[in-house]
């Protein structure tokens, strides 16, 4: 290194740093000494190429030596950077940066970081002083900048200086020095104290307030702008004053300062949106005015021009008028970004949008600057987008066909014809960032109103076909054209493109072939859309589309496409999809090519990364209504198929077994018996209640075999029945499984393939109950599965049925039967007996009455459910016998009420219809019963009924509210949040109507009738939040007073020596929690977020069950409303580190410590998901609550554990580590 060789000096310095960046070097104190002394004397080298690399092995130097020596670095850097040579004076400038970079976050590290930022502060505010030297100015405040940006927190106590040092820099005669503090503010405003950040702000008004002169009000306007971007919310508090002092310098005659202004307001909108409500009108009134300002060109001309324009208008965009001083585009294009961020940041205000913002930025599409049209498409899309967004929401839980339109979209379909007008010139311009704007402008109103742009697509062909076949310009144009049509292919009818495939194939079959695979993908996607549009398979039309002309163009290119195996895999899947859907919609024209395109598919079968697209494709064709005869592969496919059952990935084995059903559906009358047994034999296996989705699919395969072929189930069906009886009993069974294995058992006696018969299946089911060895695996749900696979065997052998059903009773009677196989006998009498008749109802009566005699429970249970299930099958023979019981007998009222509400639930509403004023009167006759599980039990009978004649029942419930007593409330609000059921019905209209009166409860004077109306306030809000969408101004209030701890509810119990604390407020405090959850997900934008946190802020510091859910939900907060809860980080930070510290007392019982262990995770949850919030890296104090956890190892290992084990999870809070 000291050699006079330059190159010796560059070989040996290279060597150093390869060395330093081993993890295994160690270096003594001597050697670091050395090492860093050369270091030093290499910075000044004269070669450069030697400085630069000296430079470089600073970075990885710093980890390796101990603190003096990197003090030593830094004080050398920093006298050198103020040194009069240039040179020396950039590369110590570089060093100091890479030094910076380089200090160690991590606790260990943080001594070192401090010590070094503060020696290198107190050097730069001397050098920031240096008035006569600008270009030391420069670099002092572009180091202050890096460090600041990135240890901010570690220099608190520089923070007040600094600010002193930085505010004279503004008033700086040089641009430079002005624009590099502004930035170097910016970097000090997130962590500084909230005095600083006044201090500063005040600073900035008070200097615009003296009218300075116009480059000085645009230094601080810009300032301003960068502190609220930086500062976010804190500027909140300031926008009183400060909002009438910028809105006054958009007069000032001077385009960089209204750009700036609007860059402020722009920033204030997206930081401070609720802070921001009493200034929109001011603001947007001044974008609407600046977002057309333009001086120095008439567009009246233009316009009255326009009508010879159409077809040249792309030629003639070059003789636009240009002028290199005219700086108002920029005046333009801050006003319409601030616009956008209006429209991004207030979707509570998009329906007035519709009449202020959308006519001005239609009327903008035709601004002649490009980066300004490119923003006013970019702000329309942006209204687009928040139109889908909220209809999408309000339309998630309601009926497609009743609901009525959205009004934003109503007004959005009026404005299409204008958008479309404004827009079609401009597809054929030739600069490519107006057609990209126009591109993704129309792809959100396709998105947003599917078919609303049918009746224009003659008008947009010509200039989707310009672009598409623009190869002038880069690929992504046409990759942002194919895109655009693919997604206008999706949202309208085929109808509306058959007159004009003639002009649009040709260009995409031309992308099909292109060399650029993004290009080839996204047309091949086209393609198969555009041959749906060739021949669709749901022809409704009366008139027949005739696709043969155009056939041997799309299957050619497709083919080229298909064939190759040197390209891009995205390209090959997507050849073997649209080649599927030529074949499923085509196929009958192709004649001996369909031959070659089977032999192709079977190749790709074989190939590991094709197979499971060609299986999707398969399927595809196979269930197409052309019949394709897909005989000549069958040998092989059948095989192949075969062995992906036994492949460990999951979406293949899925795939497959659609695939099988679908051939055995469709083409099973063509296949040898002995094909469809290779298949068959693989099927047992995957048959395994460790899989119910597979093991639905490969029963509904099974049930295609047992009709098509069933000799060849015949074979496997021992095997297979063993792994069906074993889902039978399974707890897991439910939904779709089951009733595929219904089907399956159905299909098996019918088609009489297996060995075993009625009676064999009906004792294989049935005998696990019998059998006292195998009573304990059996769960309670196998019961009701039984009793459905028995009463699906009954129904398929009547002849049977009889002897069965008596078989049952005797069981059922008989006192020496092991108790779960009278309860299984009673289950499926009810199961038998709701399907067809039981013959004398008399004595089924009888058999129920007796059981309800029983001792055990789960009999009296079973014979409840068993009673509504006969009634449900035979309502004349049994409604009138168990309301005549529930009247007379008020032992049994809880049993009978089961099978009434069984009988509801069940029966339809035409066959309820004779009986409703007789139930309806004994509901309300039961409606104040003392006892509390009968009540809910008539609660909800009342609630199902009411669904069965909304129109004539929920009147009713509504008068019930007015006159009855605290009991009859809490009944009748019950009764209503068991009308509120998650898919469309009748009661909906009705409901929204009067709702408001139900939810008036929460204002009840009793604490039960509030309880139960925030229940049923959370059903609503969860299953139909429509209903109380706009309700929630006035009930929120309500909700949130619920949330308050009041103390006279709270009373002290002695229990012996002990005294213990009772809240009688805890259950209702617990629903409000719940409902303010639930409005989450349902309700967001009906919220005052920051209203919201206050009350969550409070359910923090309460009982157990309500810490763990508002860390659920502050959870959940961090992820939907970042902005906000930074705004509150600073008092969510103390109860959070107050459950993570606290432990429990010596000698607790185990169960305190299991509960608050559990409150340290969810509490630690909460702050993960905190510490992913962009920007959190800004809170002072989430810094130093972070640098707390990684100190202790207790809360380290707590964090570790919730990240999931995951080492690299710990990234956020590193980053953070600041001490």
């Amino acid at each position: 290194m000291t050699s006079t060789d330059k190159d010796f000096r560059f070989m040996a310095t290279n060597d150093l740093m390869l060395e330093l960046q081993k993890d295994s070097i160690k270096l003594d104190e001597d050697s670091e000494r050395k090492v860093v002394t050369m270091l030093l004397r290499l910075l000044e080298d004269k070669n450069g190429e030697v400085q630069n690399l000296a430079v470089k092995c600073l970075a990885p130097l710093v980890g390796k030596v101990k603190e003096p020596q990197v003090e030593t670095m830094v004080d050398t850097l920093c006298s050198n950077m103020m040194s009069n040579k240039e040179q020396l004076r950039d590369i110590s400038s570089m060093g100091l940066k890479t030094v910076i970079a380089e200090l160690p976050l991590s606790t260990t590290g943080v001594n070192l970081t401090t010590c070094v930022c503060k020696k290198i502060t107190s050097l730069l505010i001397g050098a920031m002083g240096k008035q006569e030297d600008v270009s030391v100015q420069l670099e002092a405040l572009d180091i202050l900048s890096d460090m600041l940006g990135r240890l901010s927190g570690v220099l608190v106590s520089f923070h007040a200086s600094l600010l002193t040092s930085l505010l004279p820099q503004l008033t700086s005669p040089r641009m430079a020095v002005r624009k590099r503090s502004i930035l170097a503010l910016g970097h000090l405003v997130p962590c500084c104290s909230p005095a600083l950040f006044s201090q500063l702000t005040t600073h900035l008004m008070t200097e615009l307030a003296k009218a300075p002169p116009t480059s000085m009000s645009r230094t601080y306007i810009q300032c301003l702008a960068t502190v609220s971007r930086q500062g976010g919310h804190r500027v909140g508090e300031h926008l009183e004053k400060l909002i009438p002092m910028v809105v006054k310098l958009t007069s000032v005659e001077d385009d960089e300062l209204r750009e700036y202004c609007f860059q402020a307001f722009e920033a204030f909108m997206r930081r401070c949106p609720k802070e921001m409500s009493p200034h929109i009108s001011t603001v947007t009134e001044l974008c609407l005015k600046f977002m057309t300002y333009d001086p120095n060109y008439n567009y009246h001309d233009e316009e009255e021009d326009s009508m010879d324009v159409d077809e040249d208008f792309g030629e003639e965009s070059d003789e636009e008028y240009s002028d290199d001083d005219d700086m108002s585009w920029k005046v333009r294009r801050s006003s319409v970004k601030c616009l956008e961020a209006l429209v991004h940041t207030r979707r509570d205000l998009l329906l007035s949008f519709y009449s202020s913002l959308c006519p001005a930025l239609l009327a903008r599409f035709k601004e002649r600057d490009e980066n300004v049209r490119a923003d006013v498409f970019s702000a329309f899309s942006t209204l687009l987008k928040q139109t889908r967004a909220s209809s999408s929401q309000v339309g998630l839980m309601e009926q497609r066909g009743s609901r009525e339109e959205e009004p934003t979209v109503a007004l959005l379909k009026k404005q299409v014809p204008v958008i479309v007008k404004a827009l079609h010139k401009q597809l054929k311009d030739k600069s490519v960032k107006s057609r990209q704007g126009c591109f993704c402008v129309l792809t959100q109103l396709a998105q947003t109103v599917p078919g609303a742009l049918e009746e224009h697509i003659p008008t947009l062909i010509p200039g989707l076909v310009f672009s598409l076949r623009d190869k002038s310009t880069s690929s992504t144009m046409r990759i942002d054209s194919l895109s655009f049509f693919h997604i206008l292919l999706l949202s309208h009818p085929p109808q509306a493109f058959q007159p004009h495939l003639q002009v649009l194939l040709p260009p995409v079959v031309a992308c099909v072939e292109d060399s650029f695979y993004k290009i080839t993908s996204e047309a091949l996607l086209v393609t198969q859309q555009l041959v749906k549009v060739m021949r669709p398979l749901d022809q409704t039309s009366s008139v027949a589309f005739d696709p043969k002309p155009f056939i041997n163009q799309v299957f050619s290119s497709t083919m080229n496409r298909l064939k190759a195996t040197d390209i891009d895999q995205e390209v090959k899947e997507r050849a073997i999809s649209c080649m599927g859907q030529i074949v499923c919609h085509l196929g009958d024209h192709l004649g001996a090519e369909l031959k070659a395109v089977l032999s192709i598919f079977l190749e790709r079968l074989k190939n590991e990364i094709t197979r499971l697209t060609t299986v999707r494709t398969i399927t595809l064709i196979t269930a197409s209504p052309l019949k394709i005869d897909l005989s000549p592969v069958w040998p092989e496919a059948l095989s192949i198929l075969g062995s992906f059952l036994r492949k460990k990935q999951r979406t293949l084995k899925l795939g497959t077994l659609t695939c099988l059903t679908a051939l055995f559906t469709h083409q099973a009358s063509n296949m040898k018996p002995a094909l469809l047994e290779s298949v068959l034999s693989e099927i047992p296996p995957v048959v395994d209640e460790s899989d119910m989705h597979v093991s639905q699919l490969s029963i509904n395969l099974l049930t295609c075999v047992a009709k098509a072929c069933p000799s060849s189930l015949a074979k496997i069906s021992s095997s297979v029945l063993a792994g069906v009886f074993k889902l039978v009993h399974s707890p897991l069974l439910q939904g779709g499984a089951l009733v595929a294995i219904l089907d399956f058992l159905q299909a098996l006696v019918l088609s009489k393939a297996s060995h075993l018969g009625y009676g064999q299946l009906l004792k294989a089911l049935m005998e696990p109950f019998n059998s006292p060895e195998c009573l304990a695996d059996i769960h309670r749900q196998s019961y009701h599965s039984v009793a459905r696979c028995v009463a699906t065997l009954c129904a398929v052998c009547p002849k049977e049925t009889p002897g069965t059903i008596s078989s049952l009773k005797q069981q059922v009677n008989s006192q020496s039967c092991p108790e779960s196989a009278r309860v299984l006998a009673l289950l499926c009498l009810g199961e038998v007996g709701r399907s067809s008749s039981l013959g004398g109802c008399k004595e089924a009566q009888a058999v129920i009455l007796e059981a309800f005699s029983s001792s055990s429970e789960e009999i009296k249970t079973a014979a409840s459910r068993a009673l509504g299930s006969m009634a449900v099958g035979s309502l004349e023979d049994y409604l009138p016998f168990i309301l005549k019981e529930i009247a007379s007998q008020p032992k049994r009222q809880y049993l009978l009420l089961h099978s009434l509400k069984e009988v509801i639930s069940a029966c339809p509403a035409s066959s309820l219809s004779p009986h409703l004023e007789s139930i309806w009167a004994l509901l309300i006759q039961n409606a104040l019963c003392a006892e509390e599980g009968t009540r809910n039990l008539v609660a909800e009978c009342l609630g199902k009924l009411t669904l069965v004649n909304p129109d004539q029942l929920l009147p009713r419930l509504q008068q019930q509210l007015k006159e009855g007593s605290a009991l009859a409330r809490v009944t009748v609000v019950t009764a209503v949040k068991f009308t509120i059921v998650d898919h469309p019905a009748p009661i909906d209209a009705l409901l929204k109507n009067c709702i408001s009166d139900f939810l008036s409860t929460l204002k009840d004077e009793d604490m039960n009738v509030r309880r139960v109306a925030l229940i049923m306030f959370n059903s609503a809000a969860h299953n139909k939040p429509s209903l109380i969408r706009g309700l929630l101004p006035k009930v929120l209030p309500n909700l949130y007073q619920e949330t308050q701890i009041r103390k006279d509810l709270i009373r002290e119990v002695e229990m012996g020596p002990f005294k213990h604390t009772v809240d009688d407020g805890l259950d209702v405090r617990k629903a409000a929690f719940e409902c303010m959850y639930t409005l989450l997900d349902s309700c967001l934008e009906g919220l005052d977020v920051l209203h919201f946190l206050d009350h969550v802020e409070e359910g923090l510091k309460d009982h157990y069950d309500i810490r763990m859910l508002t860390f659920l939900m502050l959870a959940r907060l961090a992820t939907l409303c970042p902005a906000a809860v930074l705004q509150r980080l600073d008092r969510l930070v103390e109860p959070l580190r107050a459950t993570c510290t606290t432990k429990v007392k010596a000698g607790s019982v185990k169960q305190e410590f299991e509960k608050q262990e559990e409150l340290r995770r969810s509490a630690m949850r909460a702050v993960a998901a905190l510490l992913a919030v962009p920007e959190v890296e800004r809170s002072p104090s989430m810094a130093e609550f972070a640098s707390q956890i990684h100190t202790n190892a207790d809360m380290a290992s707590i964090y570790h554990s919730v990240q999931g084990g995951d080492a690299a999870g710990l990234g956020p809070a590193e980053s953070m580590d600041m001490g």
